[in-house]
């Protein structure tokens, strides 16, 4: 079974920086995507930034220029490294692991950015 588990959230003033890390265990195919999304109360869960096992990447407009995602395809292991952050980016973030036909979620990490 395929477990995926978070750390690194917390609290940030505006302009700091935080680093999440996903840690993916079980059994995992090499040809996969992992990424973070996120979620405001109230609001639907949305993709941050994904990255494949080639090493290409996604991120929503409103994070580029500030997030990271990086992998190290070895640990199963998912990083994403958060700069200039803003209260805007105050939500849960989540880990995904999307593997052939099914996604994986992480159990979600705070992160809440003050103004």
């Amino acid at each position: 079974q395929v477990q995926l588990v978070e750390s690194g959230g917390g609290f940030v003033q505006a302009g700091g920086s935080l680093r999440l890390s996903c840690a993916a265990s079980g059994i995992i195919f090499s040809a996969n995507v992992m990424g973070w999304y996120r979620q405001c109360p109230g609001k639907q869960r949305e993709r941050v930034a994904v990255i494949n096992s080639a090493g290409q990447t996604y991120y929503a407009d409103s994070v580029k220029g500030r997030f990271t995602i990086s992998r190290a395809n070895a640990k199963n292991t998912v990083y994403l490294q958060m700069d200039s952050l803003k209260p805007e980016d105050t939500a849960v973030y989540y880990c995904n692991l999307h593997l052939i036909a099914n996604d994986y979620w992480g159990q979600g990490t705070q992160v809440t950015v003050s103004s």
